[in-house]
This record gives C-alpha cells, structure tokens and sequence, in this order.
C-alpha cells in the first residue's frame, strides 16, 4: 500500500517524544517512562486523521496469534502490572502458559518465526487481560479490514497475506516508537526488542534481570536481542 508521508507531524513526533521519553526516564526511569509513554502513543493513534477507519475493536483477536517482539523495559512493566492487578489463579495460568510458549515457539529462522501461530498467554475470552500495559508493537498493529488479519491468521505460512492499514495512523505510531526507543538509547538502557514469552519466561525465572537492566545491562544474557530498524532517522533534527 502506498502512502504520501506527514513529514512535519512525524518529524514533530520524533522531536516531541524524544524529548519528553528523556525527562520521564530521567524523572521515574525506564520502567515507569515505557507506561507514560505508552498513554502519549495511544492518544498520537487517537488523533491521526484516519483513525476512524480502523477495523480493530473489542473481541477482535486474530493479530493476539501472531508472534510479539518486546523491549526489556515493556516486559518489565507487564511483571509488574499482573503481579498487582490480576488475580493468583490468572497469574499461575500465564506463568504456565508463558513457559509452554517460550519452548514451543521456533526461533532460530525469523522466517520459522513468523510463520508461527501462538497464543499470547494475556488473551482470555477474546480480551487482554493486560491491555493498559500491552506492547508498543500490539498498540501499533491495526487493520482497516479484520479480513486479512483473520486470514494470517488461518494461513501463517502465507507471507503475500497484508491487512491493509491507516497511513496517518501507522506513520503517527512508528514515529512514537522510535523516538522512544532513541530515548532509552541514549539514556544508556537496553533497547534491542525480544520475543515477548521468551523475554517473559526470563524475567519471571531470574529476580537479577531487572536490576540488570536499571542498572544498564543486558538483562537476559543468555537471549539475543534484536536492534530495531530506524525508519525516520533523516527525520529527527
């Protein structure tokens, strides 16, 4: 699908987020900034010219299928969030369903990878349990047609398969992300991405990881993270 881009909102984007992202990590460190973020990012898809034409509402959960990439802090945060919020029995059945996940899933060839069909351990009754802290790469993944996301769905394997999407909403998204991801770079805190239930599985097993990562380390030594490719460099003055 082509597109014309918004130059000057995703390069006020860039600039904004940036800026912004820094003060929160410096304010309340990474953790805490990836959840404020999180609340600028979906109000930026909010105000995009043509979010109305989004397919994507409540119950909808084709895309919770798909395999997730997830920076530390994010996973971090979602530790947090169902230690506090869910309810023991939903915590042991994610903890259970994590570990299953993240030795069933194949990935050593990104192509094996994405050709996979997972069930993500938050979806319960077509909902996320939690939705408030969920990835930047889940708030980013909408579809103007549920149709395509249902037919990924039912033919991984099939790559020519693509939802159609919202220029203004994935150019309003795609610039957040990044701009964040920059931030936590130069903050010196890992921003790599990693597969969500492998990532999770670490930090739930392993009680230093999160201090490594405050610190400024790599949290999960034994994973390999992934450097997020930059889209709108030549954007951000």
């Amino acid at each position: 699908m082509e597109f014309t881009l918004d130059v000057a909102r995703v390069r006020e984007i860039l600039t904004r987020e940036r800026e912004q992202a820094l003060a929160d990590i410096s304010a309340v460190g990474p953790i805490s900034a990836v959840e404020t973020s999180g609340h600028r990012h979906d109000q930026r898809i909010a105000e995009a010219t043509d979010v109305q034409s989004l397919a994507c509402k409540t119950g909808c959960s084709w895309c919770c299928y798909f395999t997730v990439d997830v920076r530390a802090a994010e996973v971090f945060r979602i530790v947090e969030y169902i230690d506090v919020v869910l309810p023991p029995e939903q915590v042991r059945r994610i903890r259970s369903e994590v570990r299953e996940n993240s030795t069933g899933l194949r990935l050593d060839d990104e192509l094996e990878r994405i050709q996979q069909n997972i069930r993500c351990p938050f979806l319960s009754e077509h909902q996320c349990l939690v939705y408030p802290v969920r990835p930047q790469a889940c708030r980013n993944y909408h579809a103007t047609d549920a149709v395509g996301c249902e037919r990924s769905y039912l033919d991984p394997e099939d790559l020519d398969i693509d939802p159609e999407f919202a220029p203004g909403v994935y150019q309003a998204g795609a610039a957040h992300v990044e701009a964040f991801g920059l931030a936590m770079r130069t903050a010196g805190y890992d921003d790599r991405v990693y597969e969500l239930n492998r990532a999770l599985h670490a930090a739930l097993s392993d009680g230093a990881a999160r201090q490594r990562f405050e610190a400024g380390r790599q949290p999960f030594p034994e994973m390999r993270g992934d450097t997020v490719s930059v889209e709108f460099d030549d954007l951000l003055s």
